[in-house]
């Protein structure tokens, strides 16, 4: 089975297994305690954060742990009941990790506004300019888009942000160990990440607080993670975390490179294909290895259904649920009407995929489409 899921999910990486199988079977003391065991799992935890915080470029008392980065963004906007200021600015393609934790708290007086985007997905620094009001008191725009793929100008939105005195949260879900980042070239106070994008372990990330900024507690019990989350922590999770990062910081130029390789071969291979095919997203302005191709007239519910029967996982550019596919919002807001909507594939190459695995899934997407 080849799989070309990776922006879903990717596969963890063998060190972080052996790290998380160590931590798991040595080192099972509650972080919390005080005797020797207890002492070692808080170091293993500390030693942790020190390594993330390298990755990004960021302090350790910077970095918060969590259990996704739906959990992080929760965190930043259910802090809002506490703000003054009760309007926030997001963009019209953000996940629904950020627009239904907004559509929830309306009932709470929070109120936010959509910034629109172009054809690639792209937020125009002037259409935020031009919506901050006096009551604003966040903005949130992720910075790569998890359908498309595109990369949004954020060290620019987040100037205007600072220029205003205006909190900048950014969903970097999509973006650690795709493209360079760190924080202090891209000026936000709130970063949202989660492991399993990037060959770490499921049910663990962590939010990057910029020092200084205030954010309130979402989970409220212990004194864990400075007061910012109580519970006692998933010590093997932030391990594999720790090892997953480290592994970025001394990859990524590789990867990147890898990534690139086969978007580009997977491409040349289609030019035998007797379709048109669309390829959304900014051209150039990307994350590498993340492809969104509409093929008109060909479902995508039905594309991966034939490519699965070949062993081979691609997943759809629409939200797929209860058997049936439906329109993306997404790829309505870049102006995809809903016929050529849903017939749009999402293929996310990574580091275990070969020249070869992607010969393969060309030839079968160019057989099915030819027949």
């Amino acid at each position: 089975m080849a799989y070309f899921d990776n922006s879903a999910t990717t596969p963890i990486h063998p060190d972080v297994v052996k790290a998380m199988n160590d931590s798991n079977t040595l080192h099972f003391g509650n972080p919390s305690s005080v005797h020797s065991k207890g002492r070692k799992s808080k170091a293993l935890i500390e030693n942790s954060r020190t390594e993330i915080a390298k990755c990004i470029g960021a302090q350790s008392e910077e970095i918060i742990f969590t259990g996704s980065g739906s959990e992080s963004n929760n965190m930043i906007l259910w802090s809002m009941l506490y703000n003054n200021k009760k309007h926030v600015i997001t963009s019209s393609i953000e996940h629904p990790a950020i627009t239904k934790v907004l559509i929830s708290l309306a009932k709470f007086g929070i109120s936010f506004t959509e910034l629109p985007v172009d054809k690639y997905g792209m937020v125009d620094p002037d259409t935020l300019l031009k919506a901050i009001r006096k009551d604003t008191g966040l903005i949130t725009i992720m910075m790569v888009n998890n359908e498309i793929g595109t990369v949004q100008p954020i060290s620019e939105l987040a100037s205007i942000a600072s220029e205003h005195n205006i909190p900048f949260h950014s969903d970097t879900v999509q973006a650690l160990g795709k493209i360079p980042l760190l924080v202090n070239e891209l000026n936000c106070d709130f970063l949202s990440f989660s492991a399993h994008k990037f060959y770490g372990p499921k049910g663990v990330g962590f939010l990057y607080k910029k020092k200084l900024k205030e954010i309130k507690s979402l989970t409220i019990g212990g004194s864990q993670e400075s007061g910012y989350r109580a519970g006692t922590e998933n010590i093997s999770g932030i391990v594999g975390l720790a090892v997953a990062t480290k592994l970025i910081r001394e990859n990524l130029p590789k990867r990147i490179e890898h990534l690139k390789h086969l978007e580009k071969r997977f491409k040349e291979n289609l030019k035998n294909i007797n379709s048109k095919i669309f390829y959304n997203g900014h051209p150039k302005i990307r994350v590498p290895g993340l492809i969104s191709m509409t093929i008109p007239g060909y479902r995508s519910d039905i594309m991966m259904a034939k490519l699965d029967r070949e062993n081979l996982e691609v997943s759809s550019g629409s939200a797929c649920g209860s058997g049936s596919i439906k329109p993306s919002k997404v790829l309505r807001e870049i102006g995809h009407k809903d016929n050529i909507n849903v017939c749009t594939l999402r293929i996310s190459f990574g580091r275990d995929n070969s020249s070869e695995d992607v010969d393969r899934l060309a030839n079968a997407m160019i057989s099915i489409i030819n027949e």
